[in-house]
């Protein structure tokens, strides 16, 4: 993949359906990373008064209530690009009127966030799905403000590495899209607007007692994104086969199947702006609110 072209074997028209149709709750995986993305924040001295959780209800809800507490008095948005999760988090996200905890609490929007409108911007486990990656930061770009910060996660190419293998060997077509580097990532995090990119990688590996509860777990997880994945669908003989491969390649000493997930943790700021002057520059108003705001002067 190049980092300025979309990821050249992702269907968008999956990804969409998809994006439609996936459970309405967070995975264990989601709800692990994001625990482990909450443990890097104590590396970050800013305190949001504003900030998003992009795509929350998948992202993670144990996470969003733990955000919650580490920025009691912050103003929230919870951005779902779709009704049905939106209305999910909903759910439960907002306690009944009658709860104390109602009273205290800091009002949720359940709305995108406006331009310039939160100081962070948390997106667990969402780039990897993206059908234009490149947009989706430039979007997440456009809603923090100067000196807001960007947490991220997503998997990276390693992830199921046993199965894609698998598929390869029984000359069957891509068990998934390719999903990219994290040096890729930071040169589009760069190439987007942001600036200090941090990016760090590790692999966690789960192991599962069944074939039958793998595929459970990689079907909760999402879908084959690849263009030249199997068209339409497969019957019992051939699940019972992928099955029966499954346990003679990935089951140990201790009789479990492991599955390998890469797992990619990203941080950017948003810097105030630069302006090269040119005796016909052009400058938006939000930037130049921005520049005059911070009090710095356009670089020449």
């Amino acid at each position: 993949m190049t980092t300025t072209s979309r990821p050249p074997t992702l269907d968008p028209q999956a990804v969409s359906r998809w994006q439609r149709t996936a459970p309405l709750a967070s995975p264990w995986l989601h709800e692990e990373v994001a625990r482990r993305m909450l443990e890097r924040l104590q590396w970050i001295k800013l305190k949001p008064q504003a900030w998003a959780h992009w795509g929350a209800l998948r992202g993670g809800m144990q996470a969003h209530a733990e955000l919650t507490k580490i920025y009691p008095d912050a103003a929230c948005f919870v951005a779902e690009a779709q009704a049905e999760h939106a209305q999910a988090a909903i759910k439960r996200i907002v306690k009944p009127w009658w709860s104390p905890s109602q009273w205290r609490a800091t009002p949720v929007r359940f709305e995108m966030p406006p331009p310039g409108s939160v100081d962070m911007l948390w997106a667990n486990m969402a780039l990897h799905e993206s059908a234009d990656p490149e947009a989706l930061l430039a979007g997440w770009h456009q809603a923090l403000k100067v000196d807001g910060f960007l947490m991220f996660s997503c998997l990276g190419p390693d992830t199921v590495r046993e199965v894609r293998e698998l598929y390869a060997e029984l000359g069957w077509p891509p068990a998934g899209h390719e999903l990219t580097d994290m040096h890729d990532w930071g040169d589009m995090l760069v190439q987007t607007g942001f600036a200090e990119p941090v990016m760090d990688m590790e692999r966690i590996t789960l192991t599962y007692e069944t074939p039958a509860r793998l595929l459970q777990e990689l079907a909760e997880l999402g879908r084959n994104f690849h263009p030249g994945r199997f068209a339409g669908l497969r019957g019992r003989r051939w699940k019972a086969r992928l099955e029966a491969a499954l346990a003679a390649r990935l089951k140990g000493e201790d009789g479990r199947l492991s599955l390998t997930f890469e797992v990619i943790y990203g941080h950017a700021l948003k810097a105030r702006p630069k302006f090269k002057v040119s005796p016909h520059s052009a400058v938006s108003v939000e930037d130049m609110r921005q520049m005059l705001h911070g009090g710095g002067n356009p670089s020449r």
